[in-house]
């Protein structure tokens, strides 16, 4: 999220200085190829067609302070201005994925936590988390027909084996869990998978390496028909989850509603 880092010379600091306003931000992005999404900054409300107040039913978790930027050897030793998130847990089908839950938590050094990137196109993944999610997603679709990979992605099937819902394919919701059990931010098949031809879709999550500087790294495709709303004054992420769960998108905002 270029300019929109979490710094005093981001443009939402720079905004809120000059604006008088809360340092508060909000993105929403588009899945569409022909239609943008919208960036808000300040308190406004969230109206998508059809008249639907996305503001109103936000879920909200903390956003963390990673206290040493171990991105690269020019900034290690100060905070890093990128935004993390405490996932504590990985549900398939509300089932959860075992998993080395200490690689979830920041080390002293920067290393591990979950971190949001539009810079990455899909989440990516340490290889123990990678290889445990995959083979989680894949046994509660051991019934659907696999067909051989397509890079990045691992786990490939027939699209035309696993249906249609109105939040995308019908696959297994993917919970990230929060703080508590019950503050999730949950994936549907239309955030969960890509399709790559016309008739193979992919679990759209990659492989980082065993020597991933972060653990995950919620990537653009993730990201889109979600309203994300970053409150830096509050230090709080608010998330809507899917949009299309009720029935409206990113491309819809509605920019007659009063402000």
């Amino acid at each position: 999220m270029a300019g929109l880092a979490r710094n005093e010379i981001s443009v939402p600091s720079l905004f809120a200085s000059a604006f008088n306003f809360h340092k508060k931000f909000a993105i929403c992005l588009s899945s569409s190829t022909t239609s943008s999404g919208v960036l808000f900054f300040g308190d406004v409300p969230y109206v998508f067609l059809p008249g639907i107040d996305v503001s109103k039913s936000l879920i909200y978790t903390p956003l963390i302070k990673n206290p040493d930027d171990s991105a690269g050897p020019f900034f290690h030793g100060r905070p890093a201005a990128e935004y993390f998130i405490g996932v504590k847990a990985i549900r398939i089908n509300e089932k959860p994925v075992s998993l080395n839950t200490s690689l979830l938590s920041i080390g002293d050094e920067g290393e591990g936590g979950t971190k949001i990137s539009t810079l990455n196109p899909y989440t990516v993944m340490e290889t123990s988390i990678y290889h445990a999610f995959v083979n989680a997603f894949a046994k509660e679709l051991q019934d659907v027909p696999k067909v051989k990979q397509v890079a990045p992605f691992k786990l490939c099937f027939k699209s035309n084996k696993l249906g249609f819902t109105r939040v995308g394919p019908a696959v297994p919701p993917i919970d990230f869990v929060l703080q508590r059990k019950d503050v999730f931010w949950r994936i549907f098949g239309a955030n969960s998978m890509v399709q790559v031809s016309k008739k193979v879709s992919c679990l759209a999550f990659v492989d980082g390496g065993v020597e991933a500087t972060t653990s995950i790294v919620i990537g653009g495709h993730q990201l889109e028909d979600n309203l994300l709303q970053f409150d830096l004054a509050n230090s709080r992420l608010g998330f809507s989850s899917s949009l299309l769960f009720r029935q409206t998108n990113c491309a819809n905002f509605n920019f007659t509603s009063s402000t």
